[in-house]
């Protein structure tokens, strides 16, 4: 299955210095990613302020990043890379922000009626998420 570059991933949470190679993006999640990577990644895949809203409090609780001075721990840095190359992935499928984030949003009858951007909180669920993806990249049934 082909994947997205780092450099992908990385520009959907506007991380600097890109990284450009797995392993350096790893490092970086494990050492914990800037909170305006989140805000980033955030405002990339929310539709509306609402939207955008929930979401970072989704993947950090709002009391939790409220705190936060300007890292995020490795766990809430793991959601974060995982929802931009989810987001990555389904910019490079559509070539389109717009129709990336629509896709995302809307409940599809492969992931159980759910929506791509629920079922992708969980890493198997982004894993999911990202082989229905390309499948419809690919032309085969979806």
């Amino acid at each position: 299955m082909p994947i997205v570059t780092p450099e992908q991933i990385a520009a959907v949470m506007a991380l600097v210095p890109v990284p450009h190679s797995f392993a350096e993006l790893d490092e970086r999640v494990a050492e914990g990613l800037p909170k305006s990577a989140l805000k980033a990644g955030a405002e990339k895949l929310g539709r509306s302020v609402e939207e955008r809203r929930a979401l970072l409090y989704r993947v950090v609780p709002e009391a939790t990043l409220k705190r936060r001075r300007d890292r995020l721990s490795a766990a809430e840095s793991e959601r974060t890379e995982r929802l931009a190359r989810v987001y990555a992935t389904a910019r490079h499928v559509w070539d389109s922000d717009e129709d990336a984030r629509a896709f995302l949003h809307a409940s599809h009858a492969m992931l159980g009626g759910r929506a791509p951007l629920e079922v992708a909180m969980t890493e198997l669920g982004a894993r999911r998420v990202e082989t229905l993806l390309w499948r419809l990249f690919y032309g085969i049934a979806a």
